[in-house]
């Protein structure tokens, strides 16, 4: 399906991407903590959100 070149080039960016993103995370981190307080409670809510979804869709049939 792939040759072996593809698959060396989607090794190789998959490696490159990562390192890239937590380089660039590690850098914006001091802004991340000014911006971005309590984003956790954001992400809890989403999630109470589709459990309850779930619930109510399941005990309804």
């Amino acid at each position: 399906m792939f040759t072996s070149g593809q698959k060396v080039f989607a090794i190789f960016f998959f490696i490159a991407f990562v390192i890239i993103m937590i380089w660039s995370y590690r850098k914006d981190i001091k802004l991340h903590k000014i911006h971005y307080k309590n984003t956790f409670i954001i992400l809890l809510s989403v999630i109470a959100i589709f459990i309850l979804f779930g619930v109510i869709t399941f005990s309804l049939h």
